[in-house]
């Protein structure tokens, strides 16, 4: 196969490169991260019109006031727009946009726009997150045809990225803590605005990110984290439970997941809970791996790295975090309230999927803009089989402090075709994520779901 050697430059469109699985990063080139880069990969220097600023160390002390358990206060609140992007002048700065957000534009011409403000590069993560994707830089492989990874742990796998399915794992083994309960809900407006709105009472467990984890024993475990979802509304859904078991190798054992119903009142092995999948009350309008924007196995794609660009994404989002914001100022006909959003400029990772020859999914291609200084995927372009624009999703991120972490307060997923979107994250009027949860794998086995289903 061709192998790119390096595609970490100062150039903003680099070339694809096509995956080598054996490939390595040398020691030297691993000397970039903490100098050159930071110690994620990303450019650590301001581009060269100063509009993307240079990565200083993100945020490393949170807002005066702020206490673990608010919902986090924007750091930037006197910030003002710098420029807005509307339908009559988005050609301007079509070359920073995705072709799906251009589609939104052209879908939405009356009310869909996107603020641009100033560009904050806010990502930061504990010292020991850096310093075990430092380590990773040199050790780290794929393996199983790329559908899993070895020899890393904590950090992320790949920050000097050799080809698109080290990019996507990057994505998908990010640090979040080493682990988190949520409250919150979703929801798919229709046409008209009118909507309903899921609960949902979420825990995960990341075993890959525990602070005394290791490779050798995540890769005997072959779990990287266990999911447990509980639908808290409405009442018809109220007690509907899903547990998942993530992998790390997909060919050694695949995800492993389980459904509680509450009609039945037994737990059920849920081997179709991947791929494409509708996912959980959402009106067909993701799919299960659309989740976090992607998740789960890689193999049904051939992944290509197509290179670096600058792209206006969700960024600081902390409007739409803030506390006591009604759902109804949020969800409007079309799209979220555009006035409640925030975009920015940053340097993005641009990852290619299509669809292998032998496998099938709704989506033909995917294609992944993933934030160059948190490795989380921002906005996600998906094409249908006659290669039209489907779907797109965005993510709108900020800082949790108390980890720290750069993570989703609310993802949105747009379908072109019924002109309807979901909005999932919705968590404004309920307590904040608690990221000092204690959780034990027993809270985690088919068992406890079927027990937690009976109380």
């Amino acid at each position: 196969m061709k192998f790119c050697k390096s595609i970490i430059t100062t150039a903003i469109v680099l070339s694809a490169c096509s995956l080598n699985i054996q490939a390595k990063v040398s020691e030297q080139d691993a000397k970039q991260l903490g100098t050159t880069l930071t110690p994620l990969g990303a450019e650590k220097a301001a581009n060269k019109d100063g509009s993307i600023p240079a990565w200083t160390g993100g945020i490393t002390q949170a807002p005066a006031g702020y206490t673990v358990g608010d919902h986090h206060p924007d750091p930037f609140a006197q910030d003002k727009v710098q420029f807005v992007i509307t339908a009559a002048n988005y050609q301007q700065y079509s070359e920073f946009l995705s072709p799906g957000q251009i589609a939104l534009f052209k879908a939405y011409p009356e009310t869909f726009k996107m603020p641009v403000y100033q560009s904050r590069r806010t990502a930061s993560l504990p010292q020991f997150v850096y310093d075990a994707t430092i380590k990773n830089a040199t050790s780290a492989q794929l393996v199983s045809d790329g559908e899993g990874v070895e020899n890393a742990i904590i950090g992320v796998p790949f920050p000097i990225p050799q080809n698109g399915l080290e990019a996507i794992w990057n994505h998908v083994l990010r640090y979040r803590g080493p682990g988190v309960a949520r409250w919150g809900g979703q929801a798919g407006p229709t046409a008209s605005g009118d909507y309903t709105m899921i609960g949902f009472d979420e825990q995960v467990m990341f075993l890959y990110s525990q602070q005394d984890m290791t490779s050798e024993k995540i890769a005997e475990d072959n779990i990287i984290s266990m999911f447990k979802q509980e639908v808290t509304s409405p009442a018809r859904l109220k007690g509907t439970a899903l547990l998942v078991h993530e992998t790390l190798d997909q060919v050694k054992q695949p995800r492993q997941a389980w459904t509680y119903n509450t009609g039945q009142r037994r737990v059920r092995k849920a081997p179709n809970i991947a791929f494409d999948a509708p996912g959980t009350a959402s009106d067909g309008l993701r799919t299960t791996d659309d989740f976090d924007l992607f998740n789960g196995s890689p193999g049904r794609y051939n992944w290509t790295l197509v290179g670096k660009k600058e792209l206006y994404i969700p960024y600081n989002s902390y409007a739409l975090h803030a506390k006591g914001v009604s759902y109804d100022d949020i969800l409007k006909p079309g799209h979220i309230n555009p006035e409640l959003t925030r975009y920015e400029k940053h340097r993005v990772w641009v990852v290619e999927a299509n669809l292998k020859d032998n496998m099938r999914h709704i989506y033909q291609k995917r294609v992944f803009f993933i934030d160059e200084d948190s490795w989380q995927i921002a906005v996600a372009d998906a094409y249908d089989a006659r290669n039209e624009l489907y779907r797109v999703n965005m993510t709108h991120a900020v800082n949790y402090y108390e980890v720290p972490t750069t993570w989703t307060t609310l993802d949105v997923y747009h379908d072109l075709n019924s002109r309807r979107y979901l909005a999932l994250g919705l968590d404004n009027n309920e307590k904040m994520y608690d990221f000092d949860v204690k959780l034990d794998k027993g809270d985690f086995t088919p068992q406890a779901l079927r027990r937690q289903g009976l109380r």
